[in-house]
């Protein structure tokens, strides 16, 4: 990650530059705060050992980790992306609840108050262990509120839980990629109109991008993308290596397959049911309020069975 933090220390004298010659108040206090951010940051990682190396390994190393999870509309349109924000408030009521800190880093939202697509992590000890059993396709089915006849509708999501990457074992090469920067569409006061702060990095050789434009600080949302990207890699980088041994479990709930259909809310019956295991839970809007504990508990013991 050497060449990330080069572009740190150029983000540092160019935001001294801004600092020198800017008269906008504003825009030299977030030059000095990108400055502060980018210093802390290099400070931090001069600090590790350069020595160590740490690989993802088996499944259960990876239960004390922080966690990303992405959800995005799949079938089903803007009904779609509408549950996309129930299951985002349903995780992060959840996470609250657990006592782990949550951070967004992007949330695109449609103009009826659905999601397109959303990032966010959970952080504190054990949250991958909580998470790690949610990805995979979520089917709803109810009626819809715009629909006039009273037809139930059958949508789907689709649910990434990725394990924070510490380290990888390959070196993501600044040359393989593009980090382009622009406006926050969201919210933050009047430096959105005036500065790049959002912050998207494609990986060209595998086409993965993300983006955050959560914060005010740039450098700060280049550190979370940065993130963010580091583990989608990791976690493609590990299912490989996992693929074997997944095969070979009786009860398959921790492959994180994405296009494996996990779970369907089922509205009209009021029931939650998940696949894997064939367990279900009732009072789904309890469920889809947070409360969904004992859905983890039971995939969890299901996945501790010796076979």
């Amino acid at each position: 990650m050497s060449d990330y933090f080069e572009s740190l220390r150029r983000d540092i004298e160019k935001a001294r530059v801004i600092m020198e010659t800017e008269t906008d108040p504003e825009l030299v206090e977030l030059a000095r705060q990108e400055i502060e951010s980018a210093e802390e940051i290099l400070a931090n990682a001069e600090g590790r050992s350069v020595t160590k190396r740490t690989t993802l390994a088996a499944s259960d190393n990876l239960d004390e980790r922080n966690v990303i999870i992405e959800i995005r509309p799949a079938a089903g349109g803007e009904e779609a992306a509408l549950f996309v924000a129930v299951l985002l408030r349903m995780y992060m009521n959840y996470a609250l609840a657990q006592g782990f800190k949550v951070e967004v880093n992007d949330v695109n939202e449609t103009e009826i108050g659905g999601v397109k697509e959303a990032t966010f992590m959970v952080i504190g000890n054990g949250a991958y262990s909580k998470f790690k059993y949610e990805s995979g396709v979520h089917r709803v089915q109810r009626v819809p509120d715009t629909e006039t006849q009273g037809r139930i509708h059958t949508s789907t999501c689709t649910v990434a839980v990725l394990p924070e990457a510490v380290m990888v074992d390959f070196k993501i090469n600044e040359q393989d990629l593009r980090i382009d920067v622009y406006r926050s569409s969201g919210a933050g006061g009047q430096h959105v109109n005036k500065t790049e702060s959002a912050v998207r990095i494609t990986h060209l050789p595998t086409g993965t991008v993300v983006t955050c434009q959560d914060g005010r600080s740039q450098i700060k949302n280049r550190e979370k993308a940065m993130l963010v990207l580091q583990s989608k890699l990791a976690d493609a980088y590990q299912s490989a290596a996992d693929k074997d041994y997944a095969e070979k479990r009786k009860v398959q709930v921790g492959t994180g397959d994405r296009s494996e259909r996990i779970r369907t809310y089922n509205y009209p019956q009021d029931r939650v049911t998940d696949h894997r295991i064939g367990f279900s839970v009732h009072s789904l809007p309890n469920f889809v309020n947070g409360n969904i504990g004992a859905m983890i508990e039971a995939l969890t013991a299901a996945d501790n069975k010796v076979e």
